[in-house]
């Protein structure tokens, strides 16, 4: 993996987003703070980065607007955002009983949910791997933390 092939900045546009609960902001902070840290990104058929990428949602289209360092457009990739309406929603509720039970339930369940949670995540995460391929090329924890941040775009909590 070069130095070259990796997100440097990571904006969210306010404007395309849902407003957002503390839960989805805690998240979503982390999330960015992670792929920052470390992350492959590779667009297919641009210049070698590091990249600036500035999520959005525009005409339901999940739209992926990477820049270089000079912050100069180079690609606008755009993914249907229908395809990931129906995991993000599973996804929030399974979050939504997550919360709701760190607070009262026992133990054992509580793992029982997290299991869940994780489970429907690398869903989430392997979907958006796929609906990328051929266009931008992201290793698995990349996806995790960009599905993360698509989820935070949608969710209220």
């Amino acid at each position: 993996m070069a130095d070259t092939d990796r997100i440097a900045e990571i904006t969210l546009d306010e404007a395309s987003i849902a407003r957002r609960g503390p839960d989805v902001e805690h998240e979503r902070r982390v999330a960015i703070f992670d792929l920052l840290e470390q992350n492959f990104f590779a667009p297919a058929g641009i210049a070698a980065g590091p990249y600036r990428l500035r999520l959005l949602i525009e005409e339901n289209r999940l739209v992926f607007d990477i820049r270089n360092a000079e912050d100069q457009p180079m690609r606008r990739i755009g993914l249907a955002f229908s395809t990931f309406r129906r995991i993000i929603k599973d996804y929030a509720q399974v979050c939504d009983t997550y919360y709701a039970a760190i607070k009262t339930a026992p133990l054992s369940r509580i793992e029982a949910i997290d299991m869940g949670r994780r489970a429907m995540h690398d869903e989430g995460s392997q979907l958006l791997q796929a609906r990328l391929k051929g266009k931008i090329e992201v290793d698995s924890e990349t996806a995790r933390r960009l599905f993360t941040l698509l989820c935070a775009m949608q969710q209220r909590r």
